[in-house]
């Protein structure tokens, strides 16, 4: 159990339902599921398809809305704000890796990283982006544009692009599903080392036991709701409870 005297919860949801549809259409995707995603930690969401997975980290990042319960960055109850404040928390205190990459192609590799910051209007602090693109190690493609770049360096500047603003939680929802095994690695180590190195958080959504193995921690849905919790995962530990939700035919 988390208490204030152990590690904060960076985000949280507490009795979250989520429906869709009504009557005969009626799906309820997340069903009464309460988590924490610890501060300065990695948490990776496993879950058959159809678990909740994505709908869960959609509405603990405030991109959707949740039927019942509640949502919290930080001390925030998302619940609470309106459009615009909920899009300021999500423009100041979260970052979002995406599968697709999602840049701006006329913009530099140093455009792209910063283009959150240019466009919140605020200032920039050169020491923390410095040491964020040497932890992504692009310094030597700070000109080039998304076109000149693989697809593991894409999502390297897309990885860079989510911590720039210096978010409470980074929200990462399949990032290595573009991209081959060797780039996808680079990636999830990437993230890793983000977490380890800046004292963030990040909470990512993935099928694969081997990007799940670079968390610090496993949760696991099925049927929308919260079923385990695995500390220090490896692929194997991992493909294994993946195993068990396999019902036979």
């Amino acid at each position: 159990m988390t208490t204030a005297t152990t590690v904060r919860a960076a985000a949280r949801v507490v009795d979250a339902v989520k429906v869709y549809g009504r009557g005969d259409t009626e799906v309820r995707a997340l069903d009464g599921v309460s988590v924490d995603f610890p501060a300065g930690r990695f948490t990776a969401i496993m879950g058959p398809s159809g678990s909740g997975k994505s709908t869960l980290m959609h509405c603990a990042a405030g991109l959707d809305t949740l039927t019942s319960g509640t949502a919290h960055i930080g001390g925030t109850e998302l619940g609470a704000l309106d459009d615009r404040r909920l899009t300021l928390l999500r423009r100041d205190r979260v970052g979002f890796v995406f599968q697709a990459f999602n840049l701006i192609p006329t913009l530099t590799v140093a455009e792209n990283i910063t283009l959150p910051l240019d466009l919140a209007g605020g200032g920039r602090d050169q020491e923390w982006l410095d040491a964020l693109i040497d932890v992504v190690g692009l310094r030597d493609r700070l000109h080039h544009r998304p076109s000149e770049l693989s697809g593991g360096q894409q999502q390297r500047v897309a990885v860079a692009r989510a911590f720039a603003g210096r978010p409470d939680v980074v929200f990462a929802d399949e990032p290595t599903g573009n991209l081959d095994s060797r780039a996808g690695g680079e990636v999830l180590g990437l993230l890793g080392r983000a977490v380890r190195q800046t004292s963030r958080t990040v909470v990512m959504v993935t099928h694969d036991p081997v990007a799940a193995a670079h968390a610090d921690e496993v949760v696991f849905l099925a049927d929308g709701r919260l079923v385990d919790r695995m500390e220090a995962p490896t692929a194997d530990r991992v493909l294994d409870r993946m195993k068990a939700f396999e019902v036979p035919a």
